[in-house]
């Protein structure tokens, strides 16, 4: 049971971190309203990076993610006994995470009153700069892929400075990658704060838009089985 317990903590550490950097750059009256997209990678990368580190001081591999775990199984990098504990760590702590935010955001969600004044799911999930459901597939397979492939070749990523590299690593994946798709990389990311904003009470909801969110499913998780899987011939 510690990769259950360390993929929920360690992916309810990347969510607090990441849809609250979210919550703060959309929600009206907050101080970091507006904030540029630098700020948005950059918050995400060290999420990434707390999280792994909480996620290995639990006893889990810190992947946080359901296509590095199942790509990871696929090809004989992590035992599949181990599959079904860390995917339901990580979308528990996922949702969990979402609605830690909601709680230290909910009087900015009261006040902002619709999505042009920054109540949007866009501060929990994923959507496309560009409508495009072809290439906005493309995209989070292609970011999922370079980032997965890259992190084949780090081997242990919970020690010592591996956390932190692995966060550079999504930091660069979003200012390089993200401006398409936003960057989910990883199904439990999105779909367990889009789920936390579609059924606890937030103020002044707006369209969850699960219309999108099968494209951060599948494209993360082509992208992480194509990654072990060249990683694995080669």
């Amino acid at each position: 049971m510690s990769g259950f317990w360390g993929e929920l903590f360690g992916t309810a550490v990347l969510i607090v971190f990441g849809v609250g950097c979210g919550a703060g750059v959309n929600l009206k009256k907050s101080y970091a309203n507006g904030q540029n997209w630098w700020y948005i990678s950059i918050a995400w990368g060290l999420a990434v990076t707390f999280g792994v580190y909480v996620a290995g001081a639990f006893g889990s591999l810190g992947h946080l993610n359901p296509a590095v775990t199942i790509g990871f199984a696929i090809f004989g990098f992590f035992p599949w006994n181990e599959v079904l504990p860390y995917l339901l760590g990580q979308f528990i702590g996922a949702f969990l995470g979402a609605a830690i935010v909601i709680l230290q955001y909910y009087p900015h969600f009261k006040d902002s009153k619709n999505v042009e004044e920054g109540n949007t799911v866009g501060i929990f999930a994923t959507a496309p700069a560009i409508i495009n459901p072809l290439f906005n597939l493309l995209s989070e397979i292609i970011a999922t892929f370079i980032f997965i492939f890259t992190l084949l070749n780090l081997g242990n990523f919970t020690q010592g400075l591996k956390p932190l590299i692995v966060g550079l690593l999504i930091t660069v994946v979003g200012q390089a990658l993200g401006g398409t798709t936003g960057f989910a990389l990883n199904p439990a990311r999105d779909w367990g704060p889009r789920l936390a904003y579609t059924i606890l009470p937030v103020p002044n909801k707006t369209n969850p838009n699960w219309g999108y969110a099968w494209i951060p499913m599948v494209g993360p998780l082509v992208g992480g089985i194509l990654a072990a899987g060249l990683v694995a011939v080669i």
